[in-house]
């Protein structure tokens, strides 16, 4: 199951980041990037709202339940190993951190989640991978930039990465080409404007855009 998730995010390689939304919204949301080609979803848990944890997780088991093998869904924003039972128990896929915590790393390797942690720097890179981590995500990529994904990769070109932050359809082709294995992008497909008028046509035009861009690199 582990190896089957970790194919899926090679082969499709853009994961949409649904944040901050009100827990009826996620499912149209769902909708709406699966419409626009998107196969891969990551719901995050709001850090300062931890009463809004178990609807995060009611929304990764409900769509997850609907979509099955079509949209594989996961969790953002993970800090604690109970975060991660926590979507475990909700059967969510893939665990998605901001840092690099050994703990969580280990405890989804555990449950058999994919264990996406964030880092910055080469040495939190090799210690996510050193620790079980199956891709690292590289945030704030778009801030760093593709030549610090170029440099970055030529030491530790056997880590898989994921450019995350401030990556859109103008530029998640140069990162691609640069070597990240894949991508995951949320401020462009979950446009709280869009979202509050009900325009969840926006989305989907806007993750078509996004998978096209993906393809084409």
């Amino acid at each position: 199951m582990r190896e089957q998730v970790i194919e899926r995010i090679e082969e499709e390689k853009l994961i949409a980041i649904i944040r901050g939304v009100e827990p009826m919204q996620y499912r149209k949301i769902a909708d709406a990037l699966y419409a626009g080609g998107v196969r891969l979803m990551e719901i995050t848990y709001d850090q300062k709202e931890p009463a809004s944890f178990p609807a995060v997780a009611d929304a990764i088991a409900a769509i997850g339940a609907a979509y099955g093998e079509r949209m594989l869904v996961g969790a953002g924003t993970v800090t604690t190993v109970e975060l991660v039972e926590l979507t475990a128990r909700a059967n969510g896929r893939f665990i998605i951190s901001p840092d690099v915590n050994t703990d969580v790393i280990r405890r989804a390797r555990q449950l058999g989640l994919v264990s996406l942690p964030g880092a910055l720097t080469p040495t939190e890179v090799l210690t996510a991978h050193n620790a079980g981590a199956d891709f690292v995500k590289l945030f704030p990529a778009g801030s760093l930039g593709v030549d610090y994904v170029k440099a970055i990769r030529a030491p530790i070109s056997h880590v898989r990465l994921m450019a995350v932050g401030g990556i859109n359809e103008h530029n998640v082709g140069q990162f691609l080409r640069a070597g990240m294995a894949g991508a995951g992008v949320g401020g462009m497909l979950t446009n709280r404007a869009w979202i509050a008028a009900g325009a969840y046509e926006r989305i989907t035009e806007a993750a078509g855009k996004l998978v096209e861009a993906v393809k084409a690199a």
